[in-house]
This record gives C-alpha cells, structure tokens and sequence, in this order.
C-alpha cells in the first residue's frame, strides 16, 4: 500500500486541520474493517438518521454510547454469569466490541433506545443559522442620463 505525506497541504492551508485529518485516517485505515455486530444506517428525515446495531444477548447496562473527538463510540462488554451454562450449540455472539462512527460537522446524537436486541442510535444534523443558504435582495438603481452633470462636481 501506498503512504501519502500530506505534510505540504498542512502549511499551504489554514482552517482546513479536519479534513487533513479525515484524509489521514482513510489512507492509513486498515483495508480490513470489522463487521461485528451488524448495523444498518437509515434516513428517518431530511436532516435525521438513524444507526440500528444488533446487539443480541447484551442488556443495555453491558452497552455504553459515547460521543468524543467527533466520532460516535458505541462498545459493549458482557456482564460475567452468576451461573455458568452448558451449550450444546452457541450461535449468538456476545463477544466484546467497540464500534466507532465518524460524524459529520453539525450532527448531534439525540438519543439511544435498547429493544429486542436492537440498538438504535437517533442522530439530528443541525445546520447554524449563519450557514443556511439565504436570500439577497437586489436593489435597482435609477438609470442616469449620460448628458446629466452633477451639480456637486461642478461646484
């Protein structure tokens, strides 16, 4: 695999530190990414989503979901069994995770809800006033005539 130095972009630009970042961590992103536990990511309105993570055999105090750094951290660790058990077939994973979601400037995370054996992460983007696109009246001026002098110069 290649590797980029991006080092030049850094002193040729101001302002622009996220995006180098974002840029760094994709070339330097491990081609394998995890695919435990499944999720999906759905649009619940124009500016709401909506991240659903199976999360079967965890309770909701063996899950915990933080935001930090501009990434969404969801991660679980089972509980130890007071009793143990004997499986003659285990197919559900209750194995530990740690799954991180990068957000996008404005998106906030509304809230988190745990059933039947789904995670659902709710997420609102909210653009600041002075971002939103607005509109700008156009004044029009009064045609001047070109034989016309304007007193004031001439005074």
């Amino acid at each position: 695999m290649r590797n980029f130095d991006l080092a030049p972009l850094y002193r040729a630009t101001v302002g622009f530190d996220r995006i180098a970042d974002l840029m760094d961590r994709v070339l330097a992103a491990d081609v394998a990414q995890p695919t435990y536990p499944p999720y999906n990511i759905e649009k619940t309105d124009e500016n709401a989503y909506r991240i659903s993570i199976a999360v079967a055999g965890f309770t909701p105090e063996d899950l915990g979901v933080e935001v930090k750094d501009g990434a969404l951290v969801v991660s679980a660790r089972k509980t130890a069994e007071e009793t143990p058990r004997t499986y003659l077939h285990r197919g559900i994973a209750t194995r530990a995770f740690e799954r991180r979601f990068a957000l996008a400037d404005h998106v906030r995370v509304t809230g988190a809800t745990h059933e039947h054996g789904m995670l659902h992460v709710d997420l609102v983007r909210e653009m600041p006033e002075a971002l939103k696109p607005r509109r700008i009246a156009i004044a029009s001026s009064a045609p001047v005539a070109a034989d016309v002098v304007d007193a004031a110069a001439v005074n």
